[in-house]
């Protein structure tokens, strides 16, 4: 502890001459231009029902009913760094290499338009240098908590209710809220300096056995530099289309996509002075955004339980990969969401009438005029 004050104290008094040069950050410093304090994984699955990975769901639980799901997935080098050098371009370093993360969902129904939900994420496993090449702390650890996630979901107009497994078809519109609370590790890429708002506003259309999601939102929070890449307030936008290739929702294929344009501008790192990194901005503007492919199955009669997993990978809308986008991505889903839709209790079948009263004409009595006839 006592060597670790007196170099900060040495770097700082090195420092101290050149005015305008920005302080680097050290392992668990969420300061300066080499911060590790940033959620490198992007996609945030929304707890409770769900067509798509991605794009948040309309439907809503029952009221007085949990819903719970694990959501897991597998990146690809999302944070690849270029270690800055007095002479460029420098040498790239895989932050992290590979990941795997879980999502463990969980929702309540309070009204049959209004849900709460919690989503704890966790990092299953790891590799990569970290920051370690950069700032000469230790390098990733095997496994890391992460931000959790909370908040509540919305009908503003809900599906007309189905008494089958089958949706009904329609339009339906949800707002979310969410807030990322700062409770993950910092210094394993794992982890934000602050908390993030997360509000937005669903849509899904069905018509058929075809269907679709779309989701707008943002997320809100201060800019965090890591050698020149800075993550702060983003835009989101998420898109996707199924059909179900079974009915009942037995056998789905799903298409989505989502990007989140980032609304800070980038930097790069420059030695004014020597040992002295300078971040200066540069213009540009990054959007992280991925594809991903899936298959879906409910194979209860409910629709209750659905598995689903897909894979993707990037989308470079600028030619390059910006941080926080995976070459590609695989995720595995299982979920238990009793919806409102799925609570409807089907119609019952109609009673048999009942056979005619003794000293009443039958179906096959004759009338009376008929049986005088007949005498």
């Amino acid at each position: 502890m006592r060597r670790r004050v007196v170099l900060v104290f040495s770097l700082t008094l090195a420092a101290a001459p050149f005015g305008r040069g920005v302080r680097p950050a050290f392992a668990g410093d969420c300061s300066g231009v080499y911060s590790p304090c940033v959620n490198d994984d992007t996609l945030w699955p929304h707890a409770g029902a769900a067509r798509f990975t991605s794009v948040g769901s309309t439907e809503t639980i029952a009221p007085g009913q949990i819903g719970f799901g694990l959501v897991s997935t597998y990146l690809s080098r999302p944070v690849v760094l270029t270690i800055p050098a007095p002479a460029p371009p420098g040498s790239q370093a895989y932050a992290i290499d590979d990941q795997v993360n879980a999502n463990f969902l969980f929702s309540y129904g309070v009204t049959k338009r209004l849900e709460l939900d919690l989503v704890l994420p966790v990092t299953f496993g790891q590799g990569g240098t970290g920051l370690a090449p950069i700032t000469g702390g230790l390098g990733l650890k095997d496994t890391a908590l992460r931000d959790i996630r909370f908040g509540f979901a919305y009908a503003i107009i809900p599906h007309v209710p189905s008494a089958t497994s089958q949706p009904s078809d329609g339009f339906g519109l949800a707002a979310r809220v969410e807030v990322s609370a700062p409770t993950g590790d910092h210094d394993q890429l794992a982890g934000e300096r602050s908390a993030a708002f997360a509000p937005g506003v669903a849509g899904a259309l069905r018509q058929g056995r075809l269907f679709a999601g779309l989701e707008l939102g943002a997320r809100v929070r201060p800019t965090t530099e890591i050698v020149g890449a800075r993550i702060g307030t983003q835009l989101f936008s998420a898109l996707g289309v199924g059909y179900d290739l079974l009915p009942r929702q037995l056998l789905s294929l799903t298409a989505e996509a989502w990007a989140l344009p980032t609304l800070a501008e980038q930097h790069d790192i420059q030695f004014v002075q020597p040992g002295v990194p300078t971040s200066v901005g540069n213009g540009r503007h990054i959007v992280p955004a991925e594809w991903q492919l899936s298959v879906r199955t409910a194979p209860l009669r409910s629709g209750d339980v659905s598995i689903q997993a897909g894979g993707g990978g990037a989308i470079p809308l600028d030619g390059e990969t910006p941080i926080t986008t995976p070459r590609f991505r695989f995720t595995l889903g299982v979920r238990w969401a009793p919806t409102s839709r799925s609570a409807e209790v089907a119609p019952s079948e109609p009673a048999p009438a009942p056979p005619p009263a003794s000293g009443t004409a039958g179906a096959f009595d004759l009338p009376p005029s008929a049986e005088r006839r007949t005498r």
